[in-house]
Formats: structure tokens, sequence, C-alpha cells
């Protein structure tokens, strides 16, 4: 059992649930500890908590988002054993099966949740978590200022944001907040799941696309697509974007938005891991039209 297992395990007991008797480490998740608990009749659970909590609501706003996700959007996600300060217990998923099929469900899946959701605002009744740091979730009428003032500005303030980003940097990202009604098309609001990467698609035990780790709000639909898009997705995933972009009417120049609106995503990790896996490269990369020139 590595290090991390006893810290889960005192977790589990002092919550209540004293049948644990045995926790191994999972894969995934950067955050927080993670790993997959065995009770005493036999049955696993996954596990997570944090050394040291973000804030006494973490783990509830992310109970809430599983439960959205799941009620409104009709998105297959993990049952909720436990959430509370310190600890979040749910339902074992699978690991996802490499096929094209899988990927084309989830397009209709994702679709689904992007079409059957959509608000009139942008935001949502409360902020939530972006891994360790607070999610700003504001209601805003105006798309565009809603993504430009809490999904990329609010980042300018981090610590490691600052060290990697120089004065040009941020001028640029500005403009760039600035020009958004000229570069991203008006689209509406609807329920996201916010941190939308290939690690977190999983399988349901009958083999559904399943979600975890959400960050929900009312947001544009294409911020998930884009996280998915500028992440590294498996080959076999070719036939969830061809799908997506037919189901939802998608037009021809969505590939060429998704450095933009991926550029949330990137401010978050440099603001949270080192190394940051070259997300500065890809910010300047992105914002170097914006640079003014000598």
């Amino acid at each position: 059992m590595t290090a991390a297992m006893p810290f889960l395990l005192e977790r589990l007991h002092a919550a209540g649930l004293t049948d644990v008797v045995a926790a191994e480490p999972a894969a995934g998740g950067l955050a927080a500890t993670a790993g997959i608990a065995r009770r005493g009749d036999g049955t696993p659970v996954f596990v997570k908590a944090f050394e040291e909590p973000p804030s006494d609501d973490a783990f509830a706003a992310e109970a809430e988002g599983l439960t959205v996700l799941r009620e409104s959007g009709g998105v297959v996600t993990p049952e909720i054993v436990l959430a509370d300060r310190d600890l979040l217990v749910l339902s074992v998923l699978e690991t996802r099966p490499g096929t094209g099929a899988f990927w084309e469900q989830f397009a209709h899946a994702l679709a689904r949740l992007h079409t059957t959701t959509r608000h009139p605002r942008f935001g949502w009744h409360r902020d939530n978590w972006l891994g360790r740091r607070r999610q700003v979730n504001t209601w805003d009428d105006d798309g565009f200022a809603f993504f430009a003032q809490h999904r990329l500005l609010r980042w300018l303030g981090e610590h490691r944001v600052r060290e990697a980003l120089d004065a040009a940097d941020r001028a640029a990202l500005e403009r760039l907040c600035d020009r958004l009604p000229e570069l991203l098309p008006v689209r509406p609001a609807c329920l996201t799941h916010g941190d939308l990467w290939a690690q977190n698609v999983m399988a349901a035990p009958d083999g559904r696309p399943a979600l975890i780790d959400p960050a929900v709000s009312y947001m544009w639909a294409e911020v998930d697509l884009a996280h998915l898009w500028t992440t590294a997705p498996p080959p076999e995933a070719h036939a969830f974007f061809r799908l997506y972009a037919e189901l939802t009417g998608l037009d021809r120049d969505w590939r060429e938005r998704m450095p933009i609106l991926q550029l949330r995503q990137h401010l978050a990790v440099i603001a949270q891991f080192e190394p940051d896996w070259g997300a500065a490269d890809l910010v300047r990369a992105t914002l170097a039209p914006f640079r003014r020139r000598p």
C-alpha cells in the first residue's frame, strides 16, 4: 500500500465508512489524492480527498455537478456515495473502450447535453472549483463579457501566471478579450461539463460513456469541445468530432476557434501546476496575433 492510502482509509473511517478494509491508488487526478477502496462486502468505491481542502464546499459542488449532468443533461455519471468537506466517494466506473463506436455514442450524449439545456444567462447559481482554484460563475447576460472576465482575465492575478506571462503577454490577452465579439460567433449558453478533457471520459459498467470531475456552468458548448480537441484525444475519437459537428450544426470554421476557447484551460494549468506541460508556450502562440508591433 502506498503512503497515500492510509490517508484515504483514515478519512473514510472518520466519515463513518468503517467497513472499508483496503484502498489502492487510482490512475489520474492531478489536484487530489484518489484511490479505489473496497468495502467489507467486496463492493469497490472510488474515493478522493484533498490533504488541505481548498474550501468547505469543493466536493459538494462537484457532487452537484455530477447530479445536474445526469438529471438535467442525461449524461451518465457515477453515483454519489458520500460528499463532505474532506471526502468524495463515488461508484466505480470502467476504463473507456478504445473504439470509434464508443466515441460515436459519446458524440450523441454530449450533443444532447448541449442542445437540450440552453439557458438565457451565462454562469451558475454558485461558484465551484476547477482543480484547486475557484471558478467564478457570477451571472451575466453577455457571453463575451462572462468568458473574458471569469474564464480568461480572472487568471492574471495568479502568482504562477504572473511569472509565466510578461506585460506584453498580459496586454495581448486583454486585447484579445476586447475583440472576442469579432473572433467568436454569438452562441447560446448551455450546461457544460467545464473540464472535459479525454481523461474525464470513462465508461459505465454497461459500456455507455460516462463523465467525471465536472466544473459545471452555463457556457458556450464549444468550451467543452475545445478541451477535448486540444488535449491529444486518441485516434479513435476522430469519429466523435465528425459526428458531434453534424449533430449540432457546427460551421466549417469551428477548428480555428479552438485555441482561443482553450486559453482558459491553459491559464488554469499554468496557475496550478509546475511544470505546466507547455501551457505557457501555447498561450503565447495564441496571443501572438494580438501583440502590438513596435
